[in-house]
């Protein structure tokens, strides 16, 4: 396949349509996740193939993550634009946590002693912090950058009305803006493209997709009548010890759900392709959508989801399943899930 490249929101930093995920790298122990030699072999294939992002947060796997990536990469650095995100729990104290000054500078020493890294290209607030100052979240951040710790920065389940509080706290303070925002979006998700996706196309942000495939939903993965397996991202989440990460996982497996995933696996047979080739293939063809970021847990995974990168769906393909998810009714813009 040849990799396309797009510039990332108002910036000059050029990214691969494809992102990478690193959500699954260094599961702890008893799950079904990836363990290093397989995430290293991910890793390896998704550069090979002209991908050049990676996504990753302090949070996953306990940082173990951020850990299996950084040494992944360790002889191609300069070939990868390196993302990690913070906020998420570090300890037990009541500043191990959000996007105050004084974790996030602790969080990016940690994430870059962990990356293997003396800069990343892409630091990320995993979610917005309502008990810290926007201003002092955007000083802290524009601080990483004039240090030359940071190259451009992000946000992460950010609604529409947080991303323009936080551009115009940077606008005012003289600082770094934002570059992009991650959000939940795929067929089975489109709330964001009332109000999220034209606050961010107005204010300068490219916007990464992550679950692109509905928790494996739209891989088929999943049955009317059936519990998803324990295997299954939908299965661990729903015993997971985030409540937004349970409710998320048990709201992915409605009627309607699975009758988009139907609809998408009939097309898949129609032009011969895979249920999430053609998942992917929609979603990175939507107006605003910069990248999208897919989460393998394996080899095969990756080869599958990259196939519909260079996947150009007939027009009556994008329609119908267009037509088939189209939201019923006003929908909840929160920008936010399962933390991820």
């Amino acid at each position: 396949m040849e990799m396309e490249y797009v510039p990332l929101g108002r910036s000059g930093l050029k990214i691969s349509r494809a992102c990478l995920g690193a959500m699954n790298f260094g599961a702890p122990a008893g799950t079904p996740g990836c363990d290093e030699d397989e995430a290293r072999s991910i890793i390896g294939a998704y550069l090979d193939a002209g991908g050049t992002i990676i996504d990753t947060a302090d949070g996953y796997s306990g940082g173990q993550s951020e850990e299996i990536v950084g040494r992944a990469v360790k002889g191609r650095r300069d070939a990868v634009v390196l993302a990690t995100k913070a906020f998420l729990p570090s300890g037990p104290g009541p500043n191990d946590r959000g996007l105050s000054r004084a974790h996030l500078t602790r969080a990016l020493e940690a994430s870059l002693r962990r990356l293997g890294t003396d800069y990343i290209d892409l630091y990320q607030c995993h979610q917005w912090d309502p008990a810290t100052p926007v201003e002092e979240t955007m000083a802290t951040l524009d601080g990483f950058v004039r240090s030359g710790k940071v190259r451009y920065l992000g946000c992460s389940n950010f609604t529409a009305a947080q991303v323009v509080e936080a551009q115009w706290a940077a606008q005012r303070a003289g600082g770094t803006p934002f570059i992009s925002l991650q959000s939940q979006y795929s067929l089975l998700a489109r709330a964001i493209e009332a109000e999220i996706l034209p606050a961010c196309q107005r204010h300068g942000l490219g916007t990464l997709a992550w679950s692109p495939l509905g928790g494996g939903v739209l891989a088929g993965r999943y049955r009317p009548g059936q519990a998803p397996g324990d295997d299954t991202r939908i299965g661990r989440l729903k015993a997971s010890p985030m409540p937004a990460a349970r409710s998320w996982a048990e709201g992915m497996l409605t009627d309607r759900n699975l009758r988009i995933a139907a609809e998408a696996a009939a097309i898949a047979d129609d032009i011969g392709a895979s249920p999430a080739s053609i998942a992917l293939a929609w979603a990175a063809s939507q107006p605003g959508i910069t990248a999208v970021i897919t989460g393998p847990r394996t080899l095969g995974q990756l080869h599958d989801n990259l196939e519909g990168f260079s996947l150009a769906l007939p027009p009556d393909a994008l329609a119908r399943l267009s037509d088939i998810s189209r939201p019923l009714g006003a929908e909840p813009v929160t920008g936010m899930g399962a933390h991820r």
